[in-house]
């Protein structure tokens, strides 16, 4: 008896042993550095498990053992909880770094800019161009003035279709913030015309200086009422926002016949806002128009600085525009005599 009591507490100094020894083993294999020779990016794709992911890991040299991944993964209970989507990987990232990255879903980000005042259509195809995105644009495309230009950041899998509903949701969010506290007496009675006006205050205004100058100039008018004389508008009746060219390919500016033509966003032919937004407008257009400071400027003209010139009355609007029509007399001749 004695001999089989010496027999099992040797069996059992054996196995604790062993035990510790695969445990040191098991934990050196998670936390060493791994194979990999210098940084790289790898994709999980929608669908694929565990095994196809550790598979694939091994053979790009990421690991060295695929067992062991999907055995530290399994003891964790983090079979199921890999994220899709591009990891960017450093050289030498051990399976348990690997493995925690790839749960917590530390992907790869792209962010693609949208300037203010694009049409939609311009915006589309834009998107379009991208190849960091995937699927097709939606059809029909969302309304003129319906997505806000701002940076957007999305990750891989991301489609053309997702990322133009979420420019659609962050322009709902925004007009519903600023919507309760716009200004008293404003001469628009919904979102959908502050949208209006302030998609023509975009295409007018110089820089984030302007917005405000600009609006208060749209709003006294309306209010006057005077109709608002707007170029943008014109010219979005005439080719929906696309640049304008003369018959040797170069940009042009409108013709008169195109001014004198009514269209439903004509706003030198018809009162009030254009039929529709021209443009996309973004956050300081938006709330230039919501809440535009108080002045009694009814005109404005380009002043020669990238800017313009903002006159109370008629007769100081004539003087601004002649100055400006003697700087470009003055440029013209700079540049020939160069």
């Amino acid at each position: 008896m004695k001999a089989l009591g010496t027999l099992f507490t040797l069996l059992v100094i054996l196995g604790l042993a062993a035990a510790g020894a695969g445990y040191i083993w098991y934990q050196d294999s998670v936390t060493r550095p791994g194979p990999l020779a210098e940084d790289t990016v790898f994709d999980v794709s929608q669908g694929e498990t565990l095994v196809s992911v550790a598979n694939r890991a091994e053979t790009a040299g990421i690991i060295r053992d695929d067992r062991v991944l999907r055995l530290h993964a399994r003891l964790k209970g983090e079979e199921t909880a890999i994220k899709v989507g591009e990891f960017a990987l450093p050289a030498e990232i051990s399976i348990e770094d690997f493995l925690t990255r790839l749960v917590a879903g530390d992907v790869v980000q792209y962010t693609i800019t949208i300037p203010e005042g694009l049409t939609t259509a311009q915006i589309a195809r834009r998107l379009e161009a991208d190849d960091r995105l995937e699927g097709p644009l939606p059809d029909p495309l969302p309304a003129e003035g319906e997505l806000l230009p701002e940076t957007y950041a999305f990750t891989t899998g991301t489609t053309r279709a997702d990322l133009l509903a979420r420019m659609v949701a962050e322009q709902d969010k925004l007009i519903e913030r600023l919507w309760p506290d716009r200004a008293d007496d404003l001469p628009i009675s919904t979102p959908e015309e502050a949208i209006i006006l302030a998609s023509v205050v975009q295409k007018e205004a110089s820089g984030q200086t302007e917005y405000g100058p600009v609006a208060s100039v749209f709003i006294n008018r309306l209010n006057f009422p005077m109709r608002l004389q707007s170029d943008p508008t014109v010219i979005y009746g005439v080719s929906q926002g696309e640049p304008l060219y003369n018959s040797r390919g170069e940009r042009r500016t409108l013709y008169r016949s195109e001014l004198e033509r009514d269209t439903p966003w004509n706003s030198y032919t018809r009162d009030g806002l254009p039929a529709t937004a021209i443009a996309n407008p973004g956050r300081g257009a938006i709330e230039g128009v919501l809440n535009p400071p108080e002045t009694d400027f009814y005109y404005f003209v380009a002043d020669g600085t990238g800017g313009h010139a903002f006159a109370r009355t008629h007769d100081e609007h004539i003087r601004n525009v002649a100055a400006y029509r003697d700087y470009e007399r003055r440029e013209i001749a700079r540049e020939r005599s160069n």
